[in-house]
């Protein structure tokens, strides 16, 4: 089998075994935060930082979900990382936006984050910030979902079916789940521009 075979083959299994109930989870968790008008901070490092922009774009058009993420300030985000520790950037990020238990962190990362193994300090921090205020946390992550998995409301962990391409399925399942949301008719605020003209 080559790689491509292999690739969406393994693909097409996390599909099948992606949990639907933490799914579901998630999108009655969301559904509530725009309810009781709270809103949604997105946390990733990496290619998962690309990841919370292009869904923040989503959940505030197409949700009708107030929405923001750190990593749409460079300026900020950079002077923060200059003049604090970067692992209390996110920290202090969501102090000044004056984070509240009406709100939601949620996080995307291919680990989750672990101060043991010293892998995305930076999200842990920002996650246990959030328990601390009682905010609530979910997330998109990969492998064991690392301390994300552990304290969220609601996480849905993308299947490891293949250890040597945990990264790019991590990744690209993010987009995926958070694509499911944003067309979630619990979540759909308005129709989307291609299907509503195909309809036409």
């Amino acid at each position: 089998m080559n790689h491509a075979a292999r690739f969406l083959t393994d693909a097409e299994t996390i599909c099948k075994q992606i949990p639907r109930e933490k799914i579901e989870l998630l999108a009655d968790g969301l559904a509530q935060l725009r309810e009781r008008g709270g809103r949604l901070f997105l946390l990733g490092v990496g290619v998962s930082a690309g990841n919370c922009s292009h869904a923040v774009n989503d959940f505030r058009k197409l949700c009708g979900i107030e929405a923001y993420s750190p990593i749409d300030n460079v300026s900020e985000l950079t002077a923060r990382v200059n003049d604090e520790s970067w692992d209390m950037v996110f920290v202090n990020w969501l102090r000044g936006s004056r984070l509240t238990r009406n709100d939601m962190v949620f996080v995307l990362s291919v680990d989750g984050g672990s101060l043991e193994k010293n892998v995305s300090p930076i999200l842990v921090r920002a996650v246990q910030y959030a328990k601390e205020v009682n905010a609530k946390v979910c997330g998109i992550v990969g492998r064991d979902g690392g301390y994300t998995a552990k304290v969220a409301d609601a996480c849905v962990i993308v299947p490891t079916v293949n250890t040597a391409t945990i990264t790019p399925h991590a990744e690209a399942f993010q987009s995926v789940v958070w694509h499911l949301m944003v067309s979630h008719p619990a979540l759909r605020a308005v129709e989307m521009r291609w299907e509503a003209t195909r309809a036409a």
